[in-house]
């Protein structure tokens, strides 16, 4: 049975080279492409098909930050498949980032240097929006829209007769100081961010739990320092110009610095090679690359535990049932005025 794979986020960066190394692995998958930009992802495509051209590769649209639109996408998803076997959770905002000059500076000169620019801690933050129907814009995007796809995508996943895998693309800048449950939005303070990635760590966790008796696994990676189209709008583009033979050199001494977004990639690809059920609940799988560029996967155990899991997992539920009851309304009162 050829296997199915629907990647979000595919059209660029990490997604898109994901997608390649799937491909060169098995080139019989279905590959399913969900973005929000359909010109870009048709582009994507076509450079895909340069380099497999016998590939069987779909798109899907997407904006995983719109509820409709993920609702309508999981429709259309099962109206052209009847099984799911790998759904890499790949699309990210970070909006607005910005940095603190003086703190990065003084972590510049430090010997917290490598930590610094691998997870932004303490010199990173967002200014997040909200969205039409009062979500913020950063937990939609990130956490929450993927979250009601994989509920939505459940009679696919969930399937006795083979295990099905969910891979959630976090980061190391996922921490636990940034994260609350009297705050799961993240609407009084300014990492968004990393208060999302480190939901979705708490998430997998939850999807296990709730999952593994029906053949649904769920796992997390981090890529490790990866310059895409996120990362450099982050700082200005001269400095990145400036300051890439640095990150270069210290790439040889640090592992986490993969740069390249077919090294970021690594453990997304590792992941489609092991059997769903062998998977560490509690580990997040990181993509690393030594001096000499060799690439490889190295599970961290997370900084999660499973009550805050099942806390953060009932008041998504819960959230769920209010977002679904408002775009009701929403409906009934388009119909009435009409």
């Amino acid at each position: 049975m050829k296997k199915v794979v629907l990647v979000t986020g595919a059209n660029s960066g990490i997604g898109l080279a994901l997608c390649a190394r799937l491909l060169s692995q098995d080139a019989q998958l279905q590959l399913c492409l969900a973005c929000r930009n359909m010109q870009r992802a048709e582009a994507a495509r076509q450079a895909l098909l340069v380099s497999h051209p016998r590939a069987q590769v779909t798109l899907l649209h997407l904006d995983v930050g719109n509820m409709r639109s993920v609702f309508r996408a999981a429709e259309d998803f099962q109206q052209k498949y009847n099984r799911l076997d790998y759904l890499y959770l790949n699309a990210g905002i970070m909006p607005n980032p910005r940095v603190d000059h003086k703190a990065f500076y003084k972590g510049l000169f430090s010997s917290n240097v490598v930590c610094m620019f691998a997870t932004g801690e303490g010199i990173l933050t967002q200014e997040d929006k909200v969205t039409p129907i009062g979500l913020q814009e950063v937990f939609a995007t990130n956490l929450f829209g993927h979250f009601l796809l994989v509920k939505e995508l459940e009679p696919l996943l969930c399937q006795m007769d083979h295990n099905s895998l969910v891979i959630w693309t976090s980061s190391s800048n996922a921490q636990r100081s940034a994260f609350s449950l009297d705050d799961i939005q993240h609407q009084k303070s300014r990492e968004p961010y990393s208060s999302s990635k480190y939901a979705s760590d708490l998430l997998s966790l939850a999807l296990n739990s709730h999952y593994n008796n029906q053949g649904l696994y769920s796992s997390v990676i981090c890529p490790g320092l990866v310059m895409t189209n996120l990362t450099y709008g982050i700082l200005p583009s001269f400095f990145w110009t400036l300051i890439m033979p640095i990150m270069w050199l210290i790439r040889i001494f640090t592992s986490t610095f993969t740069l390249s977004p077919y090294n970021g990639a690594e453990a997304l690809f590792w992941l489609f090679m092991q059997k769903p059920e062998s998977l560490d609940p509690m580990a997040k799988y990181h993509s690393l690359t030594s001096g000499l560029g060799n690439n490889y996967t190295q599970p961290h155990k997370m900084d999660i535990d499973e009550n805050m899991s099942e806390a953060l997992y009932v008041k998504l539920l819960d959230l769920e049932d209010t977002v679904r009851k408002k775009l009701r309304d929403e409906d009934l009162d388009i119909k009435t005025k009409n």
